[in-house]
């Protein structure tokens, strides 16, 4: 294994020419390795995202205020607004762990998407295969087997990685369209309900199937295990060894190494919890919201859930309200269809706070250094 993560940037100096600039007394440095910004730099960079969009809003001839406005409302105007944009943070929050876990030893796992498509069909699975199992036992198995499916989806990404030097941004994009085509032929072919006339989907889960649902709304009990999820991952980051041994391992890939940290064992280890948590979303996406495996049963909330990890900067707490306020964006872009924009807007708020996002970090590690 290489020591250091194939997309680290080197260190670079930028320097002025004092000849063409004047006796200028300072000089621009970059420095990889310099921590980046804190709490301010998730903050600014959705402040600036929103100022670009409202730009786009303006050409549209629209007013930017009415439109977050009614983005704000449709997301936590009313009970139904909260609950749905909290069913969204569920699968994000997931995927988000999954995603800053192998992020937190700097492996770029971007394959929650097909991680999250593998355990939603595992947990199909069990409903298909095992027709005869006593109906209190269905929701943990499903969540188990759903857990596993995305587990071995990240060991995928991992053993390429770790014994061939195969590039995990590569190797996790590609298995994220293997992921997509299984889901279709599945559900357009063997899978698919004949009762379903054109619908590409399995038949209806039974009520054993299904997770139990929270306050008569689409909100569901997955929220309880998304939650215990953030406190098991805040845990055992930061009260245990193996946290410790991750950490470092991020951190100073040298120094865990000469510490006798086995680093092909820790790959393989965080990259099966990366994907099985992704792979534990899809299972409640399934059992929870959707009631069947269909076509499009993630709207993209692998990829999404890239956005909600770094604005939260890794961490679990913080990714609490990332989740919502992503699932905000995703809700309260349904709502702007009634005023004239389509909803795939929020799609391009976010991408906008993508971008925005990862230029502030860059920025945030130049300093001005005075020339002795």
């Amino acid at each position: 294994m290489s020591q250091k993560s194939s997309f680290e940037p080197l260190p670079v100096e930028l320097k002025q020419d004092n000849k063409k600039l004047g006796n200028v007394p300072f000089r621009l440095e970059y420095d990889a390795h310099k921590k980046g910004g804190s709490w301010w730099v998730p903050i600014i960079s959705i402040i600036v995202a929103l100022m670009i969009c409202a730009v786009f809003i303006l050409f549209n001839g629209m007013n930017p205020i009415t439109v977050y406005g009614k983005m704000l409302a449709g997301a936590f105007g009313s009970s139904f607004g909260i609950s749905e944009t909290i069913v969204k943070a569920i699968p994000l929050l997931l995927c988000g762990l999954g995603v800053a876990i192998a992020y937190k030893i700097a492996i770029w796992n971007i394959g929650a998407e097909g991680q999250f498509i593998l355990g939603a069909i595992g947990a199909t699975a069990v409903t298909i295969f095992l027709p005869n199992l006593p109906g209190a036992l269905y929701i943990p198995v499903m969540m188990v087997v759903g857990f596993a499916a995305g587990a071995i989806w990240g060991l995928c990404t991992a053993i390429p990685r770790t014994y061939f030097q195969v590039n995990e941004l590569i190797s996790s994009l590609m298995l994220n369209y293997i992921a997509l085509l299984l889901l279709d032929y599945l559900v357009y072919g063997p899978w698919r309900d004949p009762q379903g006339f054109n619908f590409p989907g399995t038949q209806e889960f039974t009520p054993y199937q299904l997770l139990a649902s929270l306050g008569g709304t689409r909100l569901h009990f997955g929220l309880i295990f998304a939650l215990a999820a953030v406190i098991l991952f805040a845990f055992f980051l930061a009260k245990t060894r193996w946290g410790y041994e991750l950490r470092l391992l991020g951190a100073n890939p040298v120094a865990a190494k000469n510490a006798g940290i086995n680093i092909t064992k820790h790959i393989l280890i965080v990259m099966m919890i990366s994907g099985g948590l992704a792979g534990f979303a899809g299972a409640i996406e399934v059992s929870g919201v959707a009631g069947r495996l269909m076509y499009g049963i993630s709207p993209g909330y692998g990829y999404t859930a890239i956005i909600v990890a770094w604005l939260a900067k890794l961490n679990p707490w913080g990714m609490i309200i990332t989740s919502v306020f992503i699932g905000s964006l995703i809700v309260g872009g349904y709502s702007v269809q009634t005023i004239g924009l389509p909803s795939s807007f929020s799609n391009m708020l976010q991408g906008a706070i993508l971008f925005c996002l990862i230029g502030g970090e860059m920025l945030s590690k130049f300093k001005l250094k005075k020339v002795d």
